[in-house]
Formats: C-alpha cells, structure tokens, sequence
C-alpha cells in the first residue's frame, strides 16, 4: 500500500479541491492510502471516502504570504509540516500540498532531506508540447541561481524521470540557451554544455531554443531556476491567453463564429487538452529522498487526482530509489 501524506489546507481553494481531489484517486486507485492534515470538521465537509484514509487534525497552517524558513520554524504543526514530518518518520511514503511553493521546499529540503551528492534539488514539472506528449523541465524556481554542475545534475535526475515515470526510454536532453550553437550563451551554458556532452550515459542533444519548446524538441529540458520559473509563467500565460482570446472571439463573432465554433467542437477541446498541463500532476521537488510534489496553488478536485496519480507512478516505479542509488555511486 502506497501511503501519501496531503496538505489538505494549503492552495486557494483548501480543503475542499483537495479533499474531492482524494476522493476522486482513492475511487481510482485501490493501491494507495491518504493521511490527510488540517482541520477535521472543515475536511470531513467534503471527505465521502470512508476507507483507505486518515483525518490528521490541526488547527494551524502556513499561508501564501508567510516567509518560508520562517513558518517551518515557528509553526511546527502546521499541516504542511507535519505531513513532511510523516515522510521523515516513515509513516507516509510522499507529501502533496497545493500551499506555499517556498514552505514546501524548505519543508522538503530541511525535513525530508536531500539525496547525498545531490547539491541542490530542483523543481521539475511536465509541460505541454504540440503533439501531446509533454517534456520535463528543471529547475523552475527552487533556486535563483545554478552552477553548471547543478544543471548537469538536473539533466541526471530529469532523465530518471522521464524514463521511470513517463516512460521514455532513453531520454532526450536539451539545454535552453538563446542559439543552438555549441558556441552560444553566457559562460554557465558554455560550462553546462561541456559536462552534458562529455557524459556518455545521458543522451544529450545539444542547445534547444525557447521558441521549440512545445514542438518535441526534447523529453527533458534542463536550465536554472530563475529562467525556468520565467519561462514556465510564459507558456501558462500565452496558454491562458490564447484559450481566452478564443472564447471571446466566438462569443463576440456573431452566428457564424458561433456555428464554426459548433463544428470546431471537438478540434478546439482538443487544443485545449494539449494546452492543459495540469493533466500531468504537480511539480516535484525533485533530488530529495522521498516524492515531494507541489500542485498549483488554484488546483481543483481534477487536478489534485492527477497529481496523486503522478505520485503513485513515482512510488510504483521507485525513481527516487534509483536516483538514490545512482548518485551514492559517485561517492565510490
């Protein structure tokens, strides 16, 4: 039995997306158990699942404005904390929270623990291409800055990732620079650049641009955090953007935008689909010895079982068993 500590009270729309969210997997997944943390009465409002799940009760909780090392510190029973507390005590086998993105890493870092010879975990999410397939890209913002061996070590864990969990056998990894030139970029791409392609066991195909990102360029995208959080906030907003600039135009079109609308049906749900990446599950913060997954803080009950989906893979395939045992060969 898989067993998943949730932050029940973190993410705009605590408890309820989150607790239907849990009701939706455990009728989906016969294999996993859910530890649910925060406030019971609030929680068992929407809690139908009567097996196969836990009510952890407290009344406290860390908000979206709380400094994160700060609230770790100061609010020791704090729904989040001791869901990452559950992980570290071996009562629960990963945490999901929709909270404080900086709570949670700090939680995830100082609590759960990073992998040895892993310097600095990073962020990583599926994001939507084209095609519908996805690519995985690290770091998104769990640190501002990046050396070039963090990059490289990104591209390790990113391809464990997308082997283990997506299924992808021998994934491809770019590095986002502004060319695809070997010669392009500031001198951290130049370094990165330089391990990813001396290393033989990743299959390292060169620069990839901004621009070819959701055209299947690669399975695994690697950079730092401060330009991937930058360029995960594009991609969500033209997705945004373009689906809004769609409704509006077949709203305000008249009877024949209206009918095109009608017969575009299918094609339009389809781009929205492939728009959608919430349909992947959360971004893990990923390089610690257990699964840590954040969910989008405006996650509903959908995208919650998603996410807890995308933890059982996690725990079902034991990529962070792997990545354990890979990095701890470096230390021979």
């Amino acid at each position: 039995m898989k067993k998943i500590a949730i932050d029940a009270m973190g993410g705009d729309f605590a408890p309820q997306a989150l607790v239907e969210g849990a009701n939706q997997a455990l009728r989906e997944f016969s294999d996993i158990e859910l530890i649910l943390y925060g406030d019971e009465a609030k929680i068992k409002q929407y809690l139908t699942a009567t097996e196969r799940v836990t009510i952890v009760h407290t009344d406290e909780k860390i908000e979206s404005d709380d400094e994160p090392t700060k609230a770790i510190r100061q609010k020791k029973n704090a729904s989040m904390i001791l869901a990452a507390k559950a992980v570290k005590a071996g009562e629960a086998d990963a945490v999901l929270s929709a909270g404080n993105t900086g709570a949670l890493l700090a939680a995830g870092f100082f609590i759960v623990g990073r992998i040895k010879n892993i310097d600095r975990p990073g962020l990583l999410s599926t994001l939507p291409t084209i095609n519908g397939k996805g690519f995985d890209m690290l770091d998104l913002g769990a640190n501002a800055e990046n050396t070039a061996h963090h990059l490289y070590q990104y591209a390790k864990l990113g391809s464990f990732y997308a082997e283990s969990v997506r299924g992808i056998k021998r994934p491809r990894v770019g590095l986002l620079n502004n060319g695809t030139e070997s010669s392009k970029g500031d001198p951290l791409r130049k370094e990165t650049y330089e391990l990813l392609a001396a290393d033989s066991t990743i299959h390292f195909i060169g620069n990839v641009e901004a621009r070819e990102l959701m055209n299947d360029v690669a399975d695994v995208v690697v950079t730092d955090g401060f330009t991937g959080n930058a360029v995960l906030k594009s991609i969500e907003g033209t997705a945004l953007s373009i689906m809004g600039q769609l409704k509006k135009s077949i709203l305000g079109g008249g009877l024949k935008a209206k009918l095109g609308a009608l017969l575009l049906k299918d094609s339009l749900r389809e781009l929205k689909s492939s728009l959608d990446y919430s349909e992947a599950g959360g971004a893990v913060l990923f390089g610690l010895k257990a699964p840590v997954v954040k969910t989008h803080g405006s996650s509903d009950a959908k995208t919650v079982c998603s996410t807890i989906r995308q933890i059982r893979t996690m725990l079902d395939t034991n990529v962070v068993g792997k990545s354990v045992a890979e990095f701890s060969k470096e230390a021979e």
